[in-house]
C-alpha cells in the first residue's frame, strides 16, 4: 500500500477510490451506501451498520439487475438473429428508409448486433457489464435505465444528423453514454478521471479510423450521457428531485423533437 493511497476510514488496510460525497472520507464497498449521485459513509447515510466480511462481488446481480437485464435482452436478440439471418434488416436503424418505424428502430437497433462477428456483441456486453456494475449502484435503477435509453436515443440522433444514408446496429451509442456519464460522476465525487479521458479518447479515435463503425452514434450517445450525468451531479439533494426529473425529461424531449423535425427530411 502506497503512502499516498486513499484508504477506508473504517478499514485502514483497504485502499479505495471512492469518497463520501458529504464528508470526503474514503469508504470501501462494505461501508458505502448509494446516494443520489455517488456514495455516502454510514454516518452520513444515518445507518447503524455492523462491519461485515469484505466481499466486493457479493450480491452483484442484486445490485445491478437492470444491467443484467439489458445484457440478457441483447443476447436473446442475437440468438434470434442467428436463427433468422434477415431479422437485423427490420431491427437496424436506417434514417433514409425507416419511415414511420424510425423512432422504434432507434431503440431496436441498440439491441441488435452484427451476426457475422461475435466480437461485436461480446465487446459491447463486456463494456456494458463494466460500466453498468459501477453506475447502476451509484445512481440507482431508474436513473440508470433513463441514462441508458437517453444515450441510445442520442446515438440515433447522431446518426440521423451525421450519417442519414447509413444503416446501423449495436449498443455502442448507449455504452458511450455510460462512459461519458461515468467520467462526469467520477469527477463529481472527487475521483481520478484521467483514465476515463484516455478510454473515451481511444475508443472515439478508433471509431473514426476503423471502417464500418458508426462513430456518429458514439458521438451522439456520449453527448447525451454527459448531459444527463451533469444533471444528476448538479441535483443531488432530495429537494432537487423534481428539478432533476424535469431537466432529464427536457434532454429527452429535445432529442425527440430533433428527431421528429429532421427525420422526415431525410427519408427517400
Amino acid at each position: 500500500m502506497s503512502d499516498t493511497a486513499l484508504v477506508c476510514y473504517r478499514h485502514p488496510n483497504r485502499e479505495v477510490g471512492v469518497i463520501c460525497q458529504r464528508c470526503d472520507r474514503g469508504i470501501c464497498p462494505d461501508c458505502a451506501t448509494p446516494g443520489a449521485v455517488g456514495f455516502l459513509c454510514p454516518e452520513c447515510a444515518g445507518e447503524k451498520t455492523k462491519v461485515r466480511h469484505y466481499n466486493p462481488n457479493a450480491g452483484l446481480l442484486t445490485r445491478t439487475p437492470v444491467t443484467f437485464a439489458l445484457i440478457a435482452i441483447n443476447i436473446a436478440v442475437y440468438v434470434f438473429q442467428l436463427l433468422d439471418p434477415t431479422l437485423w434488416m427490420s431491427l437496424a436503424y436506417a434514417p433514409h428508409r425507416s419511415g414511420a418505424n424510425g423512432l422504434l428502430q432507434v431503440f431496436t437497433s441498440g439491441f441488435t448486433h452484427s451476426q457475422t462477428s461475435v466480437l461485436h456483441i461480446a465487446l459491447n456486453m463486456y463494456s456494458l457489464f463494466l460500466f453498468g456494475s459501477v453506475l447502476e449502484p451509484m445512481i440507482g435503477k431508474l436513473r440508470f435505465i433513463s441514462l441508458y435509453m437517453i444515450a441510445m436515443l442520442g446515438g440515433g440522433v447522431g446518426v440521423l444528423l451525421l450519417a442519414p444514408d447509413s444503416a446501423v446496429v449495436g449498443a455502442s451509442g448507449a455504452i458511450f453514454g455510460l462512459m461519458g456519464a461515468y467520467l462526469i460522476l467520477l469527477r463529481a465525487v472527487g475521483g481520478n478521471a484521467s483514465q476515463m479521458y484516455a478510454v473515451i479518447g481511444i475508443n472515439l479515435v478508433f471509431g473514426f479510423i476503423q471502417p464500418g463503425i458508426a462513430w456518429q452514434a458514439h458521438v451522439g450517445g456520449l453527448i447525451a450521457g454527459v448531459l444527463v450525468a451533469y444533471i444528476f451531479a448538479l441535483t443531488r439533494k432530495k429537494d432537487q428531485l423534481l428539478m432533476q426529473i424535469a431537466a432529464v425529461a427536457a434532454v429527452a424531449g429535445f432529442l425527440l423533437a430533433t428527431w421528429a423535425i429532421i427525420a422526415p427530411t431525410v427519408i427517400i
